[in-house]
């Protein structure tokens, strides 16, 4: 009996049959997800994101958040340590930083150049 039952080994509408589908839908949804360790993935938001390449310069999309209440005159040198870190690249340097607003005026985000 084990080996019909490991060989899946009974017709279809049979007692046995749906005791095994029972089986493993009992199985399927009576068992914690904590024995698999089975945690759902959230994607890890950025704040900041690598756009392509133009004409030499490389654009970066920055959430507002990252930063909100900094002078201006800091933003710079905070963003290029910050791509440098992310892009392990100790040369790039951020030239300039330009609001995004949207069509009410709301800032959405920030784009920064940087040059190798």
């Amino acid at each position: 009996m084990l080996k019909r039952f490991i060989l899946w080994d009974y017709a279809r509408a049979s007692w046995q049959y749906d005791v095994m589908v029972g089986i493993i839908l009992a199985f399927i949804f009576l068992v914690p997800r904590e024995w698999f360790r089975d945690r759902p993935r959230i994607p890890q938001a950025s704040v900041i994101t690598m756009l392509p390449a133009e004409k030499g310069s490389l654009p970066f999309v920055v959430d507002p958040e990252f930063l909100a209440g900094m002078p201006e005159n800091q933003r710079l040198a905070k963003l290029t340590q910050e791509v440098r870190t992310r892009m392990s690249n100790s040369h790039l340097t951020v030239t300039r930083v330009e609001p995004f607003m949207d069509s009410e005026g709301e800032l959405r985000f920030y784009i920064a150049f940087a040059r190798p």
